[in-house]
């Protein structure tokens, strides 16, 4: 799969990291349950079809993109920069 990057133009995905699903970010729980932090790492939606995911191109220009695209076919639509806040351990 080939992600058009905005910024580094069209990339192989191997450069970028996927999140998940752009509009539903979980907040990782507190550590001290264990069975939220279980929920965190487990639970994931994971809708067929259509859908804009968070990716974060750590091969390139270190920016999160949303990206649109089919989970069945992985036909990319779209790549724009995320507007989503994405807090990152320094």
């Amino acid at each position: 799969m080939r992600i058009a990057c905005p910024f580094c133009g069209e990339r192989a995905n191997d450069e970028f990291t996927v999140l998940g699903d752009a509009k539903a970010l979980m907040a990782r729980p507190a550590a001290t349950s264990l069975e939220a932090f279980d929920a965190y790492v487990h639970e994931r939606v994971n809708p067929a079809g259509r859908h804009d995911e968070l990716w974060y191109h750590h091969g390139g220009c270190r920016q999160w993109l949303t990206v649109t695209r089919d989970t069945r076919t992985h036909q990319v639509y779209a790549v724009v920069l995320s507007r989503n806040k994405v807090e990152t351990a320094s």
